[in-house]
């Protein structure tokens, strides 16, 4: 057996400048943090004939199909399997402390730990920038996600970091926090469920689209939002962490220019009853339009905020900083690599199966 995890995050600005639509052009940033909130990989090698996913989004599903037609909740493993040239002898157990559509990441922090968990079994020693690297191929890639980049690095890495996006590649750097402000940073900070996900690929494409035409409103507001997300990193490392709730407010409201589907009503309403009781700022986490609320809010008003949006029916969820990124916490499999292939020819990018120079590639 082999139990790998990834961690989800929260992000604190620059997102959505990390779309290759944006960033290939001007460059992106975000300032984010993984979260102890989890996807789990379990892996069981027992011979079989077949390849079998279950979990909270597969539920059911029995074998796993190589090709031909799929349902969507199998994409994404089946894509990690046909990389690695998977096609028999495992079963697959996929399960996310994070419910799906709800701006985490929990579909980034799936794809990396499929591919830590995977390329663990194969025994390679994939470094977290290769992790990253190889889930952004797999969803973006691959599987055509309309999607960002800052999640699967995230996910991979672990902790407090800046993350810089160019057409030539993505920097990691962790913040400078010292451990006192990194606690009363984490004392600060109040995440809740609107009990809602939603499509984040459809508010996304709408966002890339606009993007690329270099649609104004669009445009300005994603410069501005980078701008916001290096002076987010400034306060944080200059120890001025009031100042991180009220870029959160300024950029949550740049963010709303971006697409009609990222706030609501409701959304709206418990916004403002959150800052109306002593949050300084605050966000949609993601895409926008569901999913969880970020607020930043010194501890002696969080009672009533919290009072105010349980009122509204959000639920409070407790979470941590996650410093570790993705890791396997179990490897106990012994495994003949032969077994895990149908005894065809090996397989190469074109045919969905392991790139190896790729890989040598991304090593850094």
């Amino acid at each position: 057996m082999l139990i790998a995890r990834a961690p989800t995050r929260i992000s604190f600005g620059g997102g959505g400048t990390d779309l290759e639509a944006y960033y290939a052009e001007y460059g992106g940033q975000v300032v984010s943090a993984a979260i102890n909130r989890y996807t789990y990989v379990v892996v069981v090698a027992d011979g079989s004939q077949g390849v079998e996913v279950k979990g909270a989004d597969c539920a059911g599903l029995g074998g796993l199909p190589l090709s031909g037609r799929f349902r969507a909740s199998q994409a994404l493993p089946r894509a990690a399997l046909r990389h690695f040239g998977i096609e028999r002898g495992l079963r697959l157990f996929i399960a996310s402390e994070v419910p799906s559509g709800t701006g985490l990441g929990s579909s980034s922090s799936t794809a990396v730990a499929l591919v830590k968990g995977l390329s663990s079994l194969l025994g390679m020693e994939l470094g977290p920038a290769e992790v990253a690297e190889l889930a952004c191929e797999l969803e973006i890639g691959r599987l055509g996600m309309p999607i960002g980049r800052q999640d699967q690095y995230a996910a991979a890495f672990g902790g407090l970091n800046v993350i810089t996006f160019e057409s030539e590649g993505v920097r990691v750097e962790p913040l400078a926090l010292s451990p006192a402000d990194r606690r009363r940073l984490q004392r600060n900070l109040m995440l809740f469920f609107t009990g809602s996900s939603r499509l984040s690929t459809t508010i996304l494409r709408r966002q890339r689209q606009q993007t690329a035409n270099a649609t104004p409103v669009v445009l300005e507001s994603l410069h501005a939002i980078k701008g916001l997300a290096v002076e987010t990193r400034q306060a944080l490392e200059q120890g001025k962490l009031d100042r991180v709730g009220e870029l959160l407010d300024l950029s949550w409201e740049l963010k709303k220019r971006l697409a009609a589907d990222i706030t609501n009503p409701f959304i709206d309403e418990c916004y403002w009853l959150a800052r109306a009781n002593g949050a300084l700022g605050g966000k949609v986490t993601g895409a926008g339009g569901g999913g969880f609320l970020l607020f930043y809010c010194p501890p002696a008003r969080q009672a009533k905020v919290a009072e105010a949006l349980r009122a509204k029916g959000l639920v409070r969820v407790d979470f941590d900083f996650d410093g570790v990124g993705a890791q396997v916490l179990v490897h106990n499999a012994r495994v003949d690599l032969s077994t895990l292939r149908a005894g065809r020819r090996p397989r190469d990018e074109a045919d969905g199966g392991l790139d190896l120079e790729m890989l040598k590639a991304l090593r850094v």
